[in-house]
């Protein structure tokens, strides 16, 4: 439980906010590479709370700006984005990826306001279809983090995004908190069994954390007979990253980024991917497909309802919201623990059903939530430490922290799995696990 003053602290992302200071310190993903052609149509962003622009000149640089023009407010996303920059259709004006103003065809040639005048810009950088904005406060921003999933040949994985309708956090937690996934996943029209489980039929795992300089280790121990202990280590990663670990049967890595929109919408970021080898194209039609009309853990194309260019992230939105359950049906309920049609839409029904943002006031937490209560511990302290004195994570500028990996092991019971997992948490793209998970 956390009190009301914390809580708040958490949740809220916008410009001059603690947690928005914190944000702020790091690279954000925010759209991937496709969505942006060469001179082709700006792309309604928002990230933490602000409104932008992003677009793609014609040498193929991105830029992120404010969505209005600093002349009279007109909407840049109707700009021509033409000759190495975007104008507005307003009056013209003209601006380039650094937010700097090239021409104004109402003005004199020599209005000095063409030197003075600039748009909101940050700066953007593309990696492995990837765009990634900085929107802090240094004028030389740190490296790109070295997430796996973004370092490996973009054949090697599989990408999807979509927004939830909810805050950021309460999105995040429910990836760290590995005890509900036997439950709500479940199927109760076979006694409750999940395929994925069978070697763990111990539902009430036993949680260990432990604190690295890019975030948490959250383990799960899970008794296998009397001799046994099948270990499963999720990371999360400062300040909104969580790795997932693979099961037997599905061997790829995975993730999400939980990327503030603003303190009510995440931009949810799903990575799957193997670090050396091409990923099975079987596996990715069924993330874009679906399977027999359930979604799988990422949004398949079918899952999406497209709104107007002036919606950020207009192309992104679900079709499955609190109006309309999720897509619950009492069909699904007779077969399924819960009786939405597949994987992130029982996790989101579950994280955003009542209220984009929770009173943990009123929160009961008990044990198999120790790496949720661990992970709002380090935020709030890296929140605490920034605000007061200025303290910055490590992790903020050392890229090379995040070469981590998410893993599941079986080891001997009562065995010590930061020792046996020492070496299989190292990401190294383009090499292979190192064991069978």
């Amino acid at each position: 439980m956390l009190t009301h003053e914390d809580n708040e602290l958490l949740v809220r992302v916008g410009a001059g906010t603690p947690m928005g200071k914190l944000m702020r310190l790091y690279w954000i993903p925010f759209l991937l590479s496709h969505n942006v052609a060469p001179d082709g149509q700006p792309y309604r962003v928002r990230l933490l709370g602000e409104d932008l622009v992003a677009f793609r000149n014609s040498d193929g640089k991105v830029g992120l700006v404010d969505q209005a023009c600093p002349h009279r407010g007109a909407p840049l996303v109707f700009g021509r984005n033409e000759q190495g920059g975007i104008r507005c259709v307003y009056h013209g004006w003209k601006f380039s990826v650094d937010g700097s103003c090239q021409e104004m065809p109402a003005e004199a040639e020599n209005t000095p306001m063409l030197k003075r005048v600039k748009v909101k810009a940050y700066p953007v950088q593309e990696r492995n279809g990837m765009l990634w904005a900085y929107m802090g406060p240094d004028k030389e921003p740190p490296p790109l983090p070295s997430m796996e999933w973004n370092m490996v040949p973009p054949e090697n994985g599989h990408v999807s995004m979509r927004i939830q309708e909810c805050n950021w956090l309460q999105a995040l937690e429910g990836e760290i908190d590995s005890a509900h996934a036997a439950i709500l996943h479940g199927r109760v029209d076979a006694g409750g069994a999940i395929d994925e489980w069978k070697q763990a039929a111990d539902l009430a795992p036993k949680f260990e954390v432990t604190q690295h300089d890019a975030g948490l280790h959250i383990a799960s121990r899970r008794k296998i007979g009397d001799d046994k202990n099948y270990i499963r280590v999720n990371q999360f990663l400062m300040p909104f990253w969580t790795l997932v670990p693979p099961f037997s049967d599905y061997p790829e890595l995975s993730g999400h980024a939980w990327v503030p929109i603003d303190d009510e919408h995440t931009l949810c970021i799903m990575f799957s991917y193997h670090p050396a080898q091409p990923f099975y194209e079987k596996t990715r039609q069924l993330f874009i497909d679906g399977h027999k009309g359930r979604e799988t853990g990422h949004a398949s194309a079918h899952a999406f309802e497209t709104r107007p260019i002036t919606a950020p992230y207009h192309n992104y939105w679900s079709k499955y919201n609190r109006e309309n359950a999720y897509g619950y049906s009492d069909e699904l309920a007779r077969k399924y623990n819960a009786g939405m049609p597949g994987l992130w839409l029982q996790d989101a029904a579950c994280q955003s059903g009542v209220t984009p943002i929770y009173d943990r006031t009123k929160e009961n937490l008990g044990v198999s939530d120790s790496g949720v209560a661990r992970t709002r511990r380090v935020l709030l302290e890296a929140v605490k430490r920034l605000d007061k004195e200025e303290f910055r994570p490590p992790s903020a500028s050392s890229g090379d922290l995040f070469l981590v990996r998410a893993i599941s092991i079986t080891i001997a019971a009562g065995g010590d799995w930061m020792v046996g997992g020492k070496e299989y948490m190292r990401a190294e793209p383009g090499k292979s696990f190192g064991y069978q998970p």
